[in-house]
């Protein structure tokens, strides 16, 4: 759930030219290169175009046929909608790597940091509503909670938390993946890891990405509305749009509920390739937590682009974005926009979680696509080859 700058929103990012420390369900850090022996695709799946499939496969199949052959992910998915509401999923590989079952069909997923866009939807309707002032200060709803060294929530506004300008270190890269596979975190235990250490930047000053951010957006969200942040997000969103395969884990939940490949991570870097489908997900919260499908992604991003979410003025908010490095990525209040080679952008997020990273978004002009592999890449062809088949979906 945490990002890398330049063309993905990632989990890992690099200081000094060293990787940081390995998280899995925080800050969803990748800790190796896959390195499986190349796995035969199954033919393609494309649900809306049965002859299509059996003259070849077409370009957005080969590409996840790639990502499994060329670059070692056990499987890819992938579910796109054209300009005109056709929609069509995709898959590769295998679902379970210890019986060879075929991966289903819109598996659900961890979708890692694409929470983080819910949790900004939730908050940005209650700004609609009045209820939160995106200029205000933290302390304004959480008064004396967010102090540490460089640190002060009189100084921080719920606008630096949603664009990651706040200057708050992230909690994410102080946890390592066996210590919270199976441990529940409440999220003052979240906030309380990452206040323990130095501010990493004045607020307002730069971008730098941080689950605390959003650990404190959900933090916001709950007082202000006196419910759990899960309740809010399944109301104003999951059941307001019908997104009938996301949800937020209950506490304890560690399974994956619905038909899911599995997902596998490895840590130590140089370790064994391991199972992690099921995981305690509270290391993510806000930030990360949430389960869902390629199609649901792709529903809920047409929904929020077509103002079906938010009023026009916070949807302007959400879209109102700063720049990321030098890649042309751009990042707004829990929105992403990037650039797409047959021209314009298209308006997504992102995330990565331990045995999972999903890819995708949505253009202006409707068409949509998200891709999910079930490992995180590190190497920089296969991270390349995720955005390549994003971009192959949308411009096709």
């Amino acid at each position: 759930m945490r990002a890398r700058t330049g063309q993905n929103l990632r989990s890992s990012t690099r200081r000094d030219g060293r990787r940081r420390r390995a998280v899995s369900a925080a800050a969803a850090m990748a800790v190796g290169v896959m390195t499986l022996g190349v796995l035969a695709p199954p033919a393609a799946s494309d649900s809306a175009a049965p002859a299509a499939a059996a003259a070849g496969p077409d370009a957005v199949q080969r590409a996840l046929n790639t990502l499994v052959r060329d670059d070692g992910m056990p499987a890819a998915l992938a579910s796109v909608k054209d300009r005109n509401g056709r929609a069509r999923t995709y898959t590769a590989g295998v679902g379970d790597l210890t019986t060879g079952s075929k991966v289903p069909r819109d598996g659900q997923v961890r979708i890692g940091s694409n929470t983080k866009a819910f949790t900004a939807v939730v908050v940005l309707q209650l700004v609609g509503e009045g209820k939160i002032d995106l200029d205000a200060f933290v302390d304004t709803y959480l008064p004396g909670l967010v102090r540490g060294e460089g640190i002060d929530g009189n100084r921080i506004t719920v606008r630096h938390l949603l664009q990651h300008t706040s200057g708050l270190p992230d909690y994410g890269v102080h946890l390592d993946d066996d210590e919270i596979r199976n441990r529940y975190f409440e999220p003052r235990e979240l906030l309380d890891l990452a206040l323990d250490h130095p501010a990493d930047a004045e607020p307002g000053k730069t971008w730098g990405y941080s689950n605390t951010n959003y650990v404190l957006a959900g933090l916001i969200v709950q007082k202000v509305t006196g419910r759990p942040l899960a309740e809010e997000m399944d109301r104003r969103i999951i059941q307001c749009i019908g997104l009938r395969h996301t949800y937020f884990p209950a506490p304890g939940e560690m399974t994956v509920r619905e038909p899911h490949p599995r997902g596998y991570h490895r840590s130590p870097e140089d370790g064994p390739l391991r199972d992690f489908t099921e995981m305690d997900p509270s290391a993510g919260w806000a930030a990360g937590q949430l389960i869902s499908t390629n199609s649901d992604l792709n529903r809920f991003f047409t929904a929020l682009l077509a103002g079906r979410l938010l009023p026009a003025a916070q949807l302007a908010e959400m879209r109102t974005t700063v720049p990321v490095g030098t890649s042309g990525l751009r990042y707004g209040l829990g929105l992403t926009s990037r650039t797409l080679s047959c021209g314009g952008v298209y308006w997504g997020h992102g995330g990565d979680i331990a045995g999972y990273e999903t890819r995708g978004g949505v253009t202006d002009d409707g068409r949509a696509a998200n891709v999910a592999v079930t490992s995180i890449p590190t190497d920089e062809a296969a991270v390349r080859h995720v955005s390549e088949a994003v971009d192959t979906a949308l411009c096709g």
